[in-house]
């Protein structure tokens, strides 16, 4: 919590500095991209945010500067993070249980060596934890491996 409230004070000085009329955000950082679209409308700045899409390695893992810390194992493991959101994503389209979908995506993880921080179903915009899928869900995650906190998401529209 407090990362991001000292994020978005950071932001809106820069915006108040530089006054851009568009910035440009990553998905990859749901989260932070959600704070800043909410402060710019809640503040009104006059400013546009851009959401650029993740990129990701042809395995799955999404491309970060964090990446050059993991070994050549933790490396092999990482795309497990992807690979149990989206098999997370297609049990809540088959209307599976929110809450053993994600305790078996934890579980998975856990056992391929993560230290699972949160691996949650939340509200896109407000960022609250959900138990029903919707239109507006995002399944966001964040977990150590080895000494590297790695974050991903995924996108849930209907």
């Amino acid at each position: 919590p407090g990362h991001f409230a000292g994020m978005a004070t950071i932001v809106a000085k820069l915006f108040h500095l530089i006054r851009p009329q568009f910035a440009l955000f990553g998905e990859k950082d749901f989260q932070q991209l959600a704070i800043v679209q909410a402060m710019v409308h809640d503040l009104n700045f006059p400013v546009d945010i851009l959401a650029v899409p993740t990129q990701r390695a042809p395995d799955g893992l999404a491309l970060s500067s964090r990446n050059r810390f993991l070994s050549d194992a933790e490396r092999a493991t990482a795309p497990h993070l992807y690979a149990q959101l989206r098999q997370a994503a297609g049990a809540l389209i088959a209307q599976q249980s929110v809450e053993a979908v994600l305790h078996k995506a934890r579980t998975e993880l856990a056992a391929a060596g993560f230290v699972v921080d949160y691996f949650a179903l939340c509200d896109a915009k407000s960022l609250q934890p959900i138990t029903q899928l919707s239109p507006n869900s995002v399944l966001l995650a964040a977990a150590q491996l080895g000494a590297v906190r790695l974050i991903d998401n995924l996108r849930m529209r209907s």
